[in-house]
């Protein structure tokens, strides 16, 4: 009997596993850090260490080295744990960043390492750009598949308030497969920063990729105090609500985030990032 249910247990396992991939096709470019989420994932116009995943433009305008490391428990689920770290490093001219992320347990696995640069042009203009390693492990169905992609975006200040960005990944649409119907999908994105204050924002983002419809995101920031900050965001397609805070402690930033989705329930995200330099 204890076997049976073992055994039961796995293969609910599996077939949720296979709706939630499902939900997910077609965006295997998982976002990551807390504040991100906290907005919404409205962050492509966000210029800070978590840039080297989310467009890398931002490290252009990056002052100060920092690292982070990021865990979510996809719907409370253990099996569908998504883990990150990042390090940022400014050069004299421009800043380089590596990520890390993984997502999955044994039957279903990807992990991602990639290394990015990005520069600022001027004070009101970055471009940034990396190269990832992508493994993919769907248990016996396709064993292990490697692949390499591109990604390159842009940040432009039009003003001291209005930010717009750019961001594609794999443009290329490279092939996971030998199967030319088997390729990694095309990921756009675009948005707007508006800047009401220097304690609130508000950001609007638009994602379309190859297999599905466009996803708008918009997030809201509030700096409560000099250490404390409030966050809250809205997807859609499919509809998810999103709150988060961080608290700045000298050097360290603890961000906390939650997002409910209508049909999956709940994820929580947490992440850790640290200043190396005042």
């Amino acid at each position: 009997m204890v076997v049976f249910w073992i055994r039961m247990k796995q293969l609910f396992t599996y077939c949720l596993l296979l709706i939630i991939l499902a939900v997910k096709a077609g965006n295997d470019d998982l976002p990551i850090g807390a504040r991100s989420a906290g907005l919404a994932n409205a962050s492509v116009t966000l210029s800070d260490v978590w840039s080297v995943h989310l467009n890398q433009a931002g490290l252009g305008f990056l002052e100060k080295a920092g690292a982070g490391v990021y865990y979510e428990n996809r719907f409370l689920i253990p099996e569908l744990g998504l883990s990150a770290g990042v390090v940022a490093v400014p050069v004299k001219k421009g800043a380089f960043g590596l990520s890390i992320r993984n997502f999955g347990y044994q039957l279903y696995n990807e992990s991602k390492i990639g290394l990015g640069y990005g520069r600022a042009f001027s004070d009101k203009l970055s471009i940034g750009m990396q190269l990832n390693f992508l493994n993919v492990r769907f248990a016996d169905v396709y064993g292990a598949r490697n692949a390499f992609t591109a990604e390159v975006g842009a940040i432009y200040k039009l003003n001291s308030n209005l930010t717009i960005a750019a961001h594609i990944n794999n443009p290329t649409r490279t092939k996971l497969t030998e199967l030319d119907a088997d390729r990694l999908p095309t990921i756009i994105r675009f948005g707007l920063r508006y800047q009401f204050s220097k304690k609130v924002f508000l950001a609007g983002e638009a994602q379309k990729d190859t297999y599905n419809s466009a996803q708008l995101r918009f997030g809201l920031e509030y700096m409560a105090s000099d250490i404390f900050f409030l966050r809250a965001g809205i997807a859609t397609n499919p509809i998810n609500s999103c709150f988060g805070f961080g608290l700045k402690l000298k050097k360290l930033m603890l961000d906390f985030a939650g997002s409910f989705h209508q049909v999956l329930g709940f994820t929580p995200q947490i992440s850790l990032t640290y200043q190396f330099k005042d």
